[in-house]
């Protein structure tokens, strides 16, 4: 199965590739079994089908964090000459730089989705000489010679220009998400004035602000629901002692599949206050629901969120984050109403099905210049 450990964009990926199988593409995905410290219990080698697509695992024995993978390497050389395009993901990562480097050789057009990873705060603030050697040796190259690069989101769009990179055609395609069967019909009354973060437990997702925000909230408890793979959580747990808030934060780890849809059915809002967020596909989540959304402007779907009134666009400050939840604690039919327009917006605009006939043009526009 997919390492869904590492968050939105494993989600995205599958997402994406499920669905252009459903329009009757053959989509094959090359990756490892790294799945953390562990290994997926997978074969190797060999094509999976998960939801029709092939996806074919290798091992990384050394450089695990750059998913170091010779056998895959080896195989991408034997069978790029397959496919009519390739779709990279991230950056930063061996498996890309290897996947560009053939692509190119065998001249077969690639496409590269950064995944929100391009944004120069962020590598000033965590491994700012690593990253940026890596970029000025590797990335940079793969980039300025792809036939495109796929964003999802003007925010993502306009963080690429202080790299001054010469970049080959942009493309704008957002993620999706899958419709929910069943969603609550009675949030404004039965909701539990549930604060809800939904994402990964790490720095860069503001938790750290959301915390201390809770001071200033009148009522109800945060819950916290992620994956924490890198101890931040006792950083968060001081802050939430410092601010005496401990009392109304919950940390549940993980969730997933019916208690993941619990959740969001009973949360009175979901608040992402990301410092940077490509996109944030638990927004389009939450707005499948029926559940209204707090976000920064720093999330790359805020201009979505802000243009049809599906939530709350606010600063992170604390003082500002408190004052914008207690809006819609206190308003929970304001919250019903923003919520009911996520949904439809999500519905219209955001379902796979509609987003891989987007993705689908592009491919025939980039096989057509070719």
């Amino acid at each position: 199965m997919p390492a869904y450990r590492y968050g939105g964009p494993i989600w995205a990926v599958h997402g994406l590739c499920k669905s252009l199988t459903q329009l009757g593409h053959e989509v094959h995905v090359f990756t490892t079994n790294v799945d953390g410290s562990n290994n997926s219990d997978v074969p190797l080698g060999v094509p999976v089908d998960i939801d029709g697509v092939k996806v074919w695992y290798y091992p990384s024995q050394q450089l695990r964090r750059l998913f170091y993978s010779p056998n895959m390497k080896k195989a991408l050389k034997q069978s790029i000459n397959y496919f009519d395009i390739v779709h990279l993901h991230s950056i930063f990562l061996w498996p890309i730089l290897v996947g560009a480097r053939i692509s190119q050789k065998k001249q077969v057009p690639y496409l590269i989705m950064p995944h929100g990873m391009l944004v120069k705060d962020l590598i000033k603030r965590k491994s700012r000489w690593i990253k940026s050697l890596w970029i000025k040796l590797f990335d940079q190259y793969t980039l300025e010679h792809a036939s495109g690069i796929h964003v999802t989101s003007k925010l993502e769009e306009e963080e690429l220009k202080p790299f001054g990179f010469k970049l080959p055609p942009i493309f704008m395609i957002p993620n999706g998400i899958d419709i929910p069967d069943t969603i609550s019909k009675k949030r404004a009354k039965d909701n539990e004035n549930i604060i809800l973060f939904l994402s990964r437990v790490n720095w860069k997702k503001g938790l750290d602000r959301l915390i201390e925000a809770m001071a200033y909230v009148s009522k109800g408890r945060l819950i916290i629901a992620g994956n924490d793979e890198e101890a931040y959580q006792k950083t968060l747990e001081q802050i939430a002692i410092k601010n005496g808030v401990t009392n109304r934060i919950q940390f549940i780890g993980s969730v997933y599949n019916q208690d993941k849809e619990k959740l969001l059915n009973s949360a009175s809002m979901l608040v992402l206050p990301s410092y940077s967020e490509n996109f944030g596909i638990v927004v389009l989540e939450a707005m499948s629901y029926g559940c209204p959304v707090i976000v920064t402007p720093e999330v790359g779907l805020a201009d979505v969120v802000a243009k049809y009134g599906a939530g709350l666009v606010c600063e992170g400050e604390p003082e500002i984050l408190g004052k914008n939840i207690n809006r819609l604690l206190d308003n929970p039919d304001l919250g019903v109403e923003m919520g009911k327009i996520g949904q439809r917006v999500v519905q219209e605009q955001f379902s796979w099905v509609v987003i891989a006939r987007q993705m689908e043009r592009v491919y025939q526009n980039l096989l057509n210049c070719d």
